[in-house]
């Protein structure tokens, strides 16, 4: 609980009593490797916590194979806002990649919070558009380089993904194949 606390605190912006009653409010999950959080064609309903572990987003390709978008790391919070917000089936899954403690919260519960907590829709804002920035970063090593310099570029920046996350989702990831990774980390050992 205290690692949620410590990420409500992110900013300075919430009270320290504000954020004690938020976190009062999340659920812990503790999930198994391999569980999905949220399933495809869901309408999302839940903000997570990742207090240890990694997730994974996934959605499909045309072929109806597993594609993983984005992992979800320590110490971040994540929504599917366009599922949600539209209330429409989400077009990607949440999954637990290594056994993971999550906390969650339901939407509509957080939303209730806006009109007691002054500066929540601010933290909620400040918090947004600091992870989309993260994202926005993250994908731009995904599209510049070969494969070998994706792979660098990723153990640079997250090497707990490329020590606890199975090959075939970090190769998803990197948008090339398995043998290629393989190769990959051969080369470099």
């Amino acid at each position: 609980m205290e690692k949620l606390k410590a990420a409500l605190a992110f900013g300075g912006i919430l009270a320290a009593s504000d954020i004690d009653l938020l976190a009062a409010s999340f659920k812990l999950r503790q999930v198994k490797a391999g569980t999905y959080i949220e399933e495809l064609h869901e309408v999302a309903s839940e903000i997570l916590f990742v207090e240890s572990g990694i997730l994974r987003l996934l959605g499909a390709d045309i072929s109806g194979n597993d594609v993983t978008k984005y992992f979800i790391k320590e110490h971040q919070f994540f929504a599917n806002l366009e599922s949600y917000y539209t209330r429409q089936p989400a077009t990607e899954a949440i999954q637990a990649v290594v056994a993971s403690k999550i906390y969650t919260i339901a939407f509509s519960a957080f939303e209730r919070y806006f009109q007691t907590i002054p500066n929540l829709y601010v933290y909620f804002k400040t918090l947004s558009e600091a992870s989309l920035l993260q994202k926005i970063k993250d994908n731009d090593f995904l599209n510049y380089g070969d494969a070998k310099t994706k792979y660098l570029e990723l153990l640079r920046r997250y090497p707990a993904i490329v020590q606890q996350v199975p090959q075939q989702y970090i190769a998803s990831y990197l948008k090339i194949t398995p043998q290629s990774l393989s190769r990959i980390r051969k080369e470099l050992a």
